[in-house]
């Protein structure tokens, strides 16, 4: 497997990824999951941050997963909002997905990020040391997230850093 940065051509590759990652079972075939949507919102939006989008390639170099972090806030600060992150049916569970997610934080660590924010399964993302956003004084843009709303420090972090946090401009509309 090699993870390198996401290029032009790999969107309708990445879009096909997405959509078979988050489809449900038992929706009509056509329905396209949000999370397609929401990629397609944040490569036109200025929280954009080519530089921190990902792919997997398979044996076969097609593209298997796919993960990107957008410019968010916590507070004033400017932050990173990690997610979407999609793997392929049929690669889930094989490495693809911790592969990108310790690219991604890697990247952004190199790059002077502060932290990284995201919403998803705290007994996933514990193992690449996220921990509860409000821990560390940084609020989730919907209270109910509770624990599911998580952050990860990076090297340049202070522990001033805090507020209320805020994804790229299309987390909110779409």
């Amino acid at each position: 497997m090699l993870i390198r940065r996401e290029t032009p051509a790999d969107v309708p590759a990445v879009r096909a990824v997405t959509a078979a990652a988050f489809a449900k079972p038992g929706t009509p075939r056509p329905a396209v999951p949000v999370e397609v949507t929401l990629l397609d919102e944040l490569r036109a939006c200025e929280g954009r941050l080519p530089e921190l989008s990902f792919v997997a390639l398979g044996d076969r170099d097609e593209v298997i997963g796919h993960v990107v972090c957008t410019r968010g806030r916590a507070g004033a600060a400017p932050v990173l909002g990690l997610g979407p992150l999609s793997v392929s049916p049929g690669h889930q569970g094989r490495g693809a997905g911790l592969a990108l997610v310790h690219t991604v934080l890697g990247a952004a660590d190199a790059l002077g990020e502060p932290l990284v924010a995201l919403l998803g399964s705290p007994a996933y993302y514990r193992r690449f040391g996220f921990r509860a956003a409000t821990d560390l004084g940084i609020t989730p843009p919907d209270p109910a997230w509770g624990a599911f709303f998580q952050v990860r420090t990076l090297t340049a972090y202070d522990p001033a850093l805090r507020g209320a946090f805020a994804y790229a401009e299309p987390f909110t509309r779409v």
